[in-house]
């Protein structure tokens, strides 16, 4: 933000005049309104007490406000080359973060200060101090607000907090956990909805992947995580499921429909039960429904691409929405997820972790040739 700089009085006078050529210097923004505009717009002039300057679009963003529709201040190239690298880092900062949902920005390579100055032909401190110098943070701390910017925008339009943090572009969910309560003033399970009228009975037990939670109501399997402690699937639960009616029952020891559905999902994982088929009870869209549903046609030992789902579902052109559908999926095991990998073989990420993945690949792979061989 630049208000009150020694130009502000003949910034203020390029809005009164709607001077065209500062426009690309600088933009100003309408506290009344929330929205920013090049100096030459044509919509009725604000009160200066009511304005504010900011170098470029970006930093007015970042302090919430939003461009107008109608002088487009974000389609005129800034003048001053030092602030034009600026927001073309900030502009190479959003399309990293966004383009890629399931990538955790703190440790893209494409988002560190060495990589964005080699890109902008400065050095490390030379980027740093002319990017704090036009927008007051760090590259860094713009790469974390944008992400918090998303993930807030996610949790209003009403997705579950699991989505949201993907659609955010974190990677760990811890990594928003970390900084929530200073951000959103809540956790993000409190700051969006849930889970609400949902009554899940939960059980925690060991198997061969580690501690095990499966969660469920009457009518289906809501949850199954995989985890090291009790307490990070239990946290997990209450994130996925924060406006529900969580009931602990003790591990080991679920009877009724919950303790049937465990004990199936054990002789799964031991290769004793190959073909798992138990009913779901989850919140999700049409979309995620439907590749859910996809997945579970995935023959066991067999792997499918993220692109051939998006092909079966008829979707073609969706296949990185396909690939949140199943880092969202809830019920692992139950929706094999884990059944799919990238176009070149690669096992790609997974929610419970890689080395599960392929645990899980190769013991299905494996018993499935063992039922294949004639008797």
């Amino acid at each position: 933000m630049i208000d009150g700089a020694p130009k502000a009085g003949s910034r203020w006078r390029a809005v009164e005049i709607r001077d065209r050529s500062a426009d690309g210097m600088f933009v100003y923004a309408v506290r009344s309104t929330g929205i920013y505009c090049r100096p030459s717009c044509p919509s009725r002039r604000p009160r200066r007490e009511q304005v504010i300057f900011f170098a470029l679009p970006e930093a007015a963003e970042q302090k919430g406000f939003r461009p107008c529709r109608r002088c487009r201040p974000r389609s005129v190239p800034m003048r001053d080359i030092r602030i034009d690298t600026v927001a073309r880092v900030c502009r190479e900062i959003d399309a990293q973060i966004f383009t890629d949902s399931a990538n955790d920005g703190e440790t893209n390579p494409g988002l560190t200060l060495a990589s964005l100055s080699s890109r902008a032909q400065m050095s490390p401190h030379q980027l740093e101090r002319a990017f704090q110098k036009v927008m007051g943070i760090t590259p860094k701390q713009y790469a974390d607000a944008q992400r918090m910017r998303r993930l807030k925008a996610h949790l209003k339009e009403g997705d579950d907090v699991t989505t949201a943090l993907y659609e955010a572009g974190y990677g760990s969910p811890s990594r928003v956990y970390e900084r929530a309560q200073a951000h959103l003033g809540m956790t993000p399970a409190t700051y969006g909805r849930g889970g609400a009228g949902m009554k899940i009975r939960y059980a925690i037990v060991s198997s061969p992947l580690g501690h095990l939670l499966v969660g469920a109501t009457e009518r289906g399997i809501s949850a199954l995580y995989l985890g090291s402690s009790d307490a990070n699937l239990r946290a997990a639960l209450r994130r996925e499921y924060p406006q529900a009616e969580l009931q602990s029952d003790e591990a080991g020891h679920a009877g009724g429909l919950l303790g049937r559905w465990v004990k199936q999902i054990l002789s799964h994982l031991r290769g004793q039960e190959p073909h798992l088929d138990l009913p779901t009870d989850v919140q999700a869209t049409a979309f995620q429904q439907r590749v859910w549903e996809e997945l579970r046609r995935i023959p066991y030992g067999t792997t499918r691409t993220y692109s051939e789902i998006a092909r079966a579902i008829g979707r073609p052109s969706a296949v990185r929405a396909v690939a949140r559908a199943c880092a969202t999926n809830p019920t692992s095991v139950v929706v094999p997820c884990h059944r799919v990998v990238r176009g070149d073989g690669n096992l790609a990420g997974y929610r419970w972790g890689i080395d599960r993945k392929k645990t899980l690949l190769e013991k299905e792979a494996s018993l499935a040739r063992v039922e294949r061989k004639p008797a």
